[in-house]
């Protein structure tokens, strides 16, 4: 999956929604939405650092013997 493409950006979305409201609903504390928005901001950040390093590591078809 292309990172500056639309399938990855809807993807990117549904994941701060999502977990914008697990953090929002399920919190009590006073600064709730504070906490809410940098999880939801950090899960986006680190799926785009995960799917870069997906997307970076198709393209190399050589093979890495490990043992």
């Amino acid at each position: 999956m292309n990172i500056k493409s639309t399938k990855f950006a809807v993807i990117a979305v549904l994941t701060f929604i999502i977990l914008f409201l697990f953090n929002y609903i399920g919190n009590t504390e006073p600064d709730k939405i504070e906490r809410a928005l940098m999880t939801a901001v950090a899960g986006v950040i680190g799926l785009t650092i995960g799917m870069w390093f997906v997307y970076k590591n198709s393209k190399d078809d050589t093979h890495h013997d490990f043992d």
